[in-house]
Order: structure tokens, then C-alpha cells, then sequence
């Protein structure tokens, strides 16, 4: 026997109190044995008490009461499976130690028909709550409807500051109760634009947990086209009513339906019904129920809005907090950090594939760096770089002796990233004969060396990555089927720069940047140089804007970055709109060769004191000069400054 109170929604959700012999007080102090600090909860709301192998919960006069089974207490004998309604949270009590599945009662829509007397039909403009002024003059202080509207000010203070959607509708469902003779109770939501129940929350008050709350169709349906509440007084008397059979098989002697407005539109509505002829529902519980489903819908609005900005919020914060080196706030950059963000936190095997230069092994590290593995090492290993043999060697290690020149036991890369990441970078080209023994690394976590005998534990996560088709070379026969499998748990595809031109200009910016470092003078990207990167394909990617930049840094004269100070092949390929023609690239170079000669003139031929003129560093001004043809000139004038 193993007692204990396990919280299923609100703030209490995902934590389990086990209860003991004596007293557990419940409440929003720190001081109670359980407690949290929920607005909805009063300072010492309830306890509960073990005795003799009876647990019993008291309401200590909470301001919002003690719910068991839906039903407000002031003290009750808990039994296994109970629900526990407190503020914001539900709770079930749990005696056995069984695996725990909250049971709720399910819905189940009947019959299919059409009403032909009229019900009673009442629409929300036509409700007297929802009209402030009309039902302070119609209503006497005395009447039940002073009571109804005291009991739909309770509604809206009780739940104006749930955040959790079901938390919301067990609190609905236990307030409608304490106020409509209702034996069985359903809060549906339909789909957008649909009648299909997309969630629903039922509770049948004589049966408990666990059993099916049937509705009718032809009520919901009736419902949703009129857009209005539904009340039939007493269904033995209706005609129609009366030929429908399951409401004869369910007992059924009242029924009420409202609908859920959001928006103008249908969201959902809620389903009551009564099994006593004693207590039948009148059109007194149709106008306030009507009065009910306008606040709980303004309500559940709230609470969806509420969800759905605290997961935009969990995604920014996540994008935030994601450890990087990559740049590009284009949409397939954001999608690509989205899936590292979610896979990281995972041992799950990531295939990443993308053309040469895209920032496959980025992706890699950023994997490895935003994961549980991140203290211990990410070891790379290129499988296009070593023969087979040397790859087997580099890979799984060797014990000595077990080759030629095999003079010392080694450890392979295998056994160096233990605890950490593998990142086999170029996988297609492993040799086949290598490919079982990455099988068997993938399957059974373990591996041998080179001439050992004794299966060594890997306690490894694998990142692979490819430029080339993967599906094509297992079509081909050049790599293993089941080890693509293997390989291909989470794929990621990297897009190529052309498909993300958006992050171009960034991309330059960083990388101009990172190549000025050290520099005196800051760099910058001019709009004329900028449209050129824009309208060219970069068949190299994001390694071949790399180098283009840095070039441009190295042969620029000047603190904007020029289009004549681009690749050739570059300015070839752009568009006609930004090209320059040859008199101007010719007129710019040779002022830069001026500048340069005019500047190791004045230096005496002493490069470095001519980098200090211009403003360069002494590397980039040597550059320059070998990239200008000025290497005889520059020798003939620190040949004659001797």
C-alpha cells in the first residue's frame, strides 16, 4: 500500500506526496506540508488525515472550496482513485502501486436526428445576465436569480487566473454542479471550423471515473446551428425526444446544452443532463448556464492565448539560449536551429546532409555543444581522408603487434570521444568492408580493436554527415542499407547559399569582420559590392564567401569594401545591372598600385612603416603586393633606400 496524492493539471502537475499516519495540511503557505503558491489556494486550505488506514480530507473554509469527484466537501473519506479539485490543481488519490493513467470520463455522441417541435431556445444577446442593466431592474434582491448572479461573480473571480485548460474546466464542471441538478456533465471543443470534438472533459457524478457520458447528437447539432442554448425540460414528455432510444436507455429526464462563442464563432459547448424527474432543469439554469458559457468562453480564450504565447516564449528562449556559430536569421536557418534545439538534448544518431562549404560540421558541434554531452569531447573523424586500413587504425584503435609497425597499444577515436560525440564527416566515402564494424558500433554499443579479442563498451553519440546523395549510393550498392538505417534516425539537410541569399549580406559582414581582425580600420561591405554577392550563385557555399571576403580584405585600399576588390569569377557571373566595366577596374587598380608606391617611397622602402601610412597590417600590405605585381618595384626601392 502505497498512499499518496499525484497531481495530473495545474501547479501541482507531475509531483507525487506520499501521505503518512497523522495530519498533511494542503495550502498556498510554505509552511503546510504540501503547498504551492497558487493565488487560488487559500493560506491553509484542507488537510488530510490518516487514521487506522482511513484517509480523510477537511476543507479548512477555503475561500474556493474543496472538490472531490467534482463535488464541493467539507469532509470526506477518500477512496483509490478519487479526484482532488484545489485552486488551480487537480489531484487524484492513489493507493495501489500501480502505473497511474488519469481516467476521465469519455464521450461518446449517439443518435443523429431532427428536433421537430421547438425546444426551449434562448441566444446569448437574448440572455438576461448578459445584460447588466436589464437584469438589475428585472431581478429582485430576494429572488434565486440574485443568488445565480452571485454564484457567476464566484465563476469569474474563481477562475480568472487558471492558466491551465483542463485545470479550468474540472474547476467549470465542479462549480456547475454545486449550482445545476446535473448527473452528468461534458465540456466539448470542437476542431476549427468543424463538429468534431477535438478534447473533451466529461464526468458523470453517480458512476465516477472511468465510464462513458453519452451526449446527443441532435442536441450539439441543434446547438451549433442555432447558435443558441438548448433547454428540454422533461425529455419523457417531448415527443421527439421520447423516440429517441438511447436517451430512453440512458434514463435520461432533462437535457441543457450551451454553446462556447469564441470569436464570433462555435468553439465548443457544454452538455448536461438529469436523470431525476425530481430535478429537472428549468429555464432559469438555461439563462444562467447561457450567462456560464459566455464568461468560461472569455476564459478558455484567455487560457489559449496564455499557452500559446508561453510556447512562442519557449521557443524564443530556447533560440536564445541555443550555442552556436552560425549566422542567418533567414526562415531555413531558423527551421534548421529549431531541429538542433530539439535534437540536442537527445542521443538520437543525426545524419546531416548539404552541397560542400554549407557548415555541416556547425551543425555537428552545435549538437554537440548544446547537449548533456557537451563536458566531454566531440572527436571528428574525415573518412575520405585516410585509406581504409589507416581509417580501421584511426577508428577502432589497435593493439600492439597487430600489424606492421604496430609497436604500442592505441586508442582509437572511438574510445577518445567515450562519453562524448563521434562526427564521421564524408560517411559515403568509408570503405565497405569497414561498414558492418559501424553497424555493430550503432547496434550494440561496443566494438574491438585491431587485432583485440575483448568488446569494449561505447558509450558514444554519432553525428554523420555527407555532401552526396546517401539514398543514391545504397541504390548503387556502394554503402549498407541497414547502416543507412542506422545512420538516418534524425536527418537534417542543410540548404545551400543560393537558397538562403537573405543571410548573405550577414554572412559578409561576419566574415569581413573576423578578417579585419587586428586591423586598425574597421571594414565595411558597400552597396554596389553588396549587390554583386547578392546576385551570384556561390556554387562553394558559405567556405567560398569565406575566402571571397577575405580576399576583399586583404586587397582593399579603402574602409568600404569594393566590387573590383571581389574574385573575378565573381563579377563574371553577376548581373548585368551591377557590373562595372573594365576602364573603371582598371583605373581603381592602378590607383591602389599608386598608393601603395607613393606610400613605400615615403618609407624608404621599409614595408612596415608603409603598412602604418596606409593604415594596413604589415601582412595584408604584403599581400597586396605580391596580389598587385608590385613585388620588383618594391625590391628596386628597399634596394635603393640602402
Amino acid at each position: 500500500m502505497n498512499p499518496r496524492l499525484v497531481g495530473v493539471h495545474g501547479p501541482f502537475k507531475g509531483t507525487s506526496f506520499t501521505l503518512t499516519e497523522g495530519e498533511v495540511s494542503i495550502g498556498r503557505e510554505a509552511s503546510n506540508a504540501i503547498w504551492t503558491a497558487d493565488a487560488a489556494l487559500s493560506r491553509r486550505h484542507c488537510v488530510v488525515t490518516c487514521a487506522t488506514g482511513r484517509f480523510v480530507i477537511r476543507d479548512l473554509k477555503s475561500l474556493n472550496g474543496t472538490r472531490v469527484n467534482g463535488v464541493r466537501v467539507e469532509q470526506q473519506e477518500l477512496t483509490h482513485g478519487d479526484h482532488v479539485a484545489l485552486g488551480d490543481s487537480l489531484l487524484v488519490f492513489l493507493v495501489t502501486e500501480d502505473d497511474f493513467h488519469l481516467q476521465t470520463s469519455a464521450v461518446e455522441l449517439t443518435e443523429t436526428g431532427q428536433l421537430k417541435s421547438p425546444p426551449v431556445l434562448l441566444r446569448p444577446q437574448d440572455a438576461t445576465y448578459a445584460q447588466p442593466g436589464m437584469a438589475q431592474a428585472a431581478i429582485p434582491q430576494s429572488s434565486r436569480s440574485a443568488t445565480d448572479l452571485n454564484f457567476l461573480l464566484t465563476v469569474a473571480a474563481g477562475i480568472g487566473s487558471i492558466r491551465d485548460r483542463e485545470a479550468l474546466e474540472w474547476q467549470l464542471l465542479g462549480m456547475i454542479f454545486d449550482v445545476v441538478p446535473a448527473d452528468r456533465g461534458a465540456i466539448l471543443h470542437f476542431s476549427p471550423g468543424t463538429e468534431q470534438a477535438e478534447s473533451a472533459i466529461a464526468w458523470d457524478r453517480k458512476l465516477g471515473p472511468g465510464k462513458a457520458v453519452p451526449l446527443s447528437r441532435t442536441v450539439v447539432h441543434r446547438v451549433v446551428a442555432e447558435r443558441a442554448g438548448l433547454l428540454v425540460h422533461d425529455v419523457a414528455a417531448d415527443t421527439d425526444f421520447r423516440a429517441v432510444q438511447t436517451l430512453n436507455e440512458l434514463q435520461s429526464q432533462s437535457l441543457l446544452c450551451v454553446p462556447l462563442v469564441l470569436a464570433g464563432d462555435i468553439a465548443g459547448v457544454i452538455y448536461l443532463d438529469s436523470r431525476d424527474p425530481a430535478k429537472l432543469f428549468d429555464g432559469d439554469d438555461l439563462q444562467l448556464m447561457t450567462a456560464l458559457a459566455g464568461i468560461a468562453s472569455l476564459a478558455l480564450e484567455n487560457v489559449r492565448r496564455w499557452e500559446s504565447l508561453r510556447e512562442e516564449n519557449r521557443l524564443l528562449r530556447a533560440e536564445i539560449n541555443l550555442e552556436h556559430d552560425m549566422v542567418g536569421t533567414s526562415l531555413r536557418m531558423k527551421q534548421i536551429f529549431e531541429v538542433i534545439q530539439r535534437v540536442a538534448p537527445t542521443d538520437s544518431t543525426v545524419l546531416i546532409q548539404g552541397e560542400s562549404g554549407t557548415g555541416k560540421e556547425l551543425v555537428a558541434r552545435a549538437l554537440h555543444r548544446n547537449s548533456p554531452r557537451a563536458e566531454r569531447p566531440l572527436v571528428a573523424v574525415n573518412c575520405a581522408a585516410l585509406t581504409e586500413t589507416l581509417l580501421e587504425s584511426e577508428l577502432f584503435g589497435h593493439e600492439r603487434g597487430a600489424f606492421t609497425g604496430a609497436i604500442a597499444q592505441k586508442k582509437g577515436k572511438i574510445e577518445a570521444a567515450q562519453g562524448g560525440t563521434l562526427f564521421l564527416d564524408e560517411i559515403t566515402e568509408m570503405a565497405a568492408e569497414l561498414q558492418p564494424k559501424l553497424l555493430r558500433v550503432l547496434q550494440e554499443r561496443e566494438f574491438e580493436r585491431v587485432g583485440g579479442t575483448r568488446p569494449i563498451k561505447a558509450d558514444i553519440r554519432v553525428i554523420a554527415a555527407t555532401n552526396r546523395n546517401l539514398q543514391e549510393a545504397v541504390d548503387s550498392g556502394r554503402f549498407r542499407k541497414d547502416l543507412f538505417y542506422r545512420l538516418n534516425v534524425v536527418s537534417l539537410t542543410l540548404p545551400a547559399l543560393r537558397e538562403r541569399r537573405e543571410d548573405v549580406p550577414a554572412l559578409a559582414e561576419y566574415f569581413i569582420a573576423k578578417a579585419s581582425k587586428g586591423e586598425a580600420r574597421a571594414r565595411s561591405l558597400s552597396p554596389e559590392a553588396k549587390a554583386c554577392l547578392m546576385a551570384y550563385d556561390w556554387p562553394g557555399n558559405v567556405r567560398e564567401l569565406e575566402n571571397a571576403m577575405e580576399r576583399a580584405v586583404v586587397l582593399g585600399t579603402t574602409e568600404m569594401i569594393l566590387p573590383d576588390d571581389l574574385p573575378e569569377a565573381l563579377l563574371e557571373t553577376s548581373s548585368p545591372a551591377v557590373d562595372l566595366d573594365a576602364k573603371y577596374h582598371s583605373s581603381v587598380r592602378d590607383n591602389k598600385k599608386q598608393l601603395v608606391l607613393q606610400a613605400l617611397q615615403q618609407a624608404n622602402g621599409n614595408y612596415i612603416e608603409a603598412a602604418r601610412i596606409l593604415g594596413l597590417h604589415p601582412n595584408s600590405l604584403l599581400r597586396l603586393i605580391r596580389n598587385l605585381g608590385l613585388k620588383p618595384a618594391a625590391r628596386v626601392l628597399g634596394e635603393s633606400a640602402r
